[in-house]
């Protein structure tokens, strides 16, 4: 396999239009695509666990053009998702994770718009101040962590 980066990486969640209050209006990430599709042909059936009639997919991006990898927002208008998110320890994709410049900066700004921590910022601080990482969850309960780019 030649591959040259990660395209995507999608996520189920509850509600679209309250993922993108946190990913887009909390976090800047900006939309680059929203559509409704039919999932009831072509190959989507046999890769899903229940029969759904359609999918909303919405593509963020942080970072100008198309160069950097999307994150997918799908959701089911109209239909209950099944399952939560899981935890690091458990099998499937725990997490996403993003690399800024000042990890202390970004969680200062969450916490004064009203997003939780979901570990203390102590147990990611250096002795001399610097923030190496910090975590975050979605409105769908989704484990986001940033990364210190140094």
């Amino acid at each position: 396999m030649e591959a040259s980066m990660v395209s995507h990486i999608a996520i189920c969640v509850r509600d679209v239009e309250k993922s993108l209050g946190f990913y887009r209006d909390i976090l800047g990430m900006t939309v680059d695509f929203d559509q409704v599709q039919d999932t009831t042909s072509g190959g989507l059936p046999s890769i899903y666990k229940h029969s759904r009639r359609t999918r909303r997919t919405t593509h963020v991006r942080y970072g100008p053009g198309k160069t950097a990898p999307s994150l997918v927002l799908t959701c089911h208008p109209g239909e209950d998702p099944d399952g939560e998110p899981i935890k690091l320890d458990q099998v499937g994709i725990s997490h996403i994770s993003f690399t800024v410049p000042d990890v202390k900066a970004l969680a200062d700004e969450l916490v004064s718009k009203g997003v939780e921590l979901a570990a203390p910022l102590e147990g990611f601080t250096a002795p001399d101040g610097r923030v190496s990482s910090i975590f975050v969850y979605d409105p769908d309960g989704i484990l986001v962590q940033f990364d210190d780019h140094g």
